[in-house]
């Protein structure tokens, strides 16, 4: 059944899902904001762009967010002019964004509390699996919510998972980065040793690949490590500084070890200091190699 969606965040991986809905025949409603990707395609398909968060809101069954992080999902959603000012009884908020999970429990009460119904459904995967509809879901929220989304979600992704009650898709999301952004953290740490100690690339990354080293952290790597090409994740130590701190506030909160988390965040806040904004993350690799001053 088509149905009517509001989306609010139109970067590289909204644009994406974007694309997906309008054409699997849905009516979409866009918030017009600086921080978009062009959105003239979308609106030749259909789209309607609107000037608030209310207005999107109001005009949909389903509104999903693709935001930066906690702050901005709580504006959007809280502020003056957001989304619960708008929102219709029944409506589904899927917080498709990266955030930390204590403030995403608030969000979906708050949510609860205007008559609405709520999951968090953060992604993994990259922009080009965002175009193609093959992102991967971790939905957070009520079994039956997720289920009445579901058509909505499967236009875009590929494989969904159920991991809990509200809040623990975005715990499960900030798991899986910590893992996969800590291992190449790591791997970049290694690449600078082994530059400085007269290892080839070449060398480095085949003995790597062949013993216990391998896996998805290092083939996202190769490219650089091999050309300089950072595509292969294409990921800004920037967010990654932010996803990662937003792990350590979690694990804060939990009570839980994060000695290694603490590490990863200092190694990368550090590169943050002295890159230039939208740097990728394969080129902190670069950046270690640098001869200290």
């Amino acid at each position: 059944m088509k149905q009517r969606i509001g989306m609010i965040g139109i970067g590289l991986m909204g644009r994406g899902i974007a694309t997906n809905l309008v054409k699997h025949g849905h009516a979409l409603a866009l918030l017009d904001h600086p921080g978009n990707q062009p959105l003239q395609a979308l609106q030749a398909a259909g789209a309607v762009v609107l000037r608030s968060a209310a207005e999107v809101a109001a005009r949909a069954d389903v509104v999903i967010l693709v935001l930066t992080g906690s702050p901005q999902v709580e504006e959007v959603l809280t502020g003056a002019g957001g989304v619960l000012e708008g929102l219709r009884s029944g409506s589904v908020v899927i917080d498709c964004s990266t955030a930390i999970p204590s403030s995403t429990v608030r969000m979906a009460a708050a949510v609860h509390a205007a008559g609405g119904r709520f999951l968090d459904a953060p992604m993994t995967r990259t922009p080009k699996e965002a175009a193609e509809g093959r992102l991967n879901l971790l939905v957070g929220g009520d079994a039956a919510v997720l289920e009445a989304c579901r058509g909505v979600l499967s236009c875009f992704a590929e494989n969904i998972t159920h991991t809990g009650a509200v809040g623990s898709g975005h715990s499960m999301k900030l798991l899986h980065n910590y893992v996969s952004l800590g291992t190449v953290a790591l791997l970049c740490e290694a690449a600078a040793c082994a530059h400085r100690h007269g290892v080839a690339p070449e060398v480095f990354v085949d003995v790597l690949a062949r013993g216990g080293g391998g896996g998805t952290a290092l083939e996202r790597m190769r490219p650089f490590l091999l050309s300089g090409d950072a595509s292969g994740l294409r990921f800004s130590i920037a967010n990654a500084c932010k996803d990662i701190g937003y792990y350590n506030t979690m694990a804060a909160d939990a009570g839980a070890s994060r000695e290694v988390a603490g590490a990863t965040l200092a190694i990368l806040e550090r590169a943050l200091t002295q890159c230039e904004p939208g740097t990728h993350v394969p080129e902190l690799a670069a950046l270690l190699a640098r001869p200290e001053r």
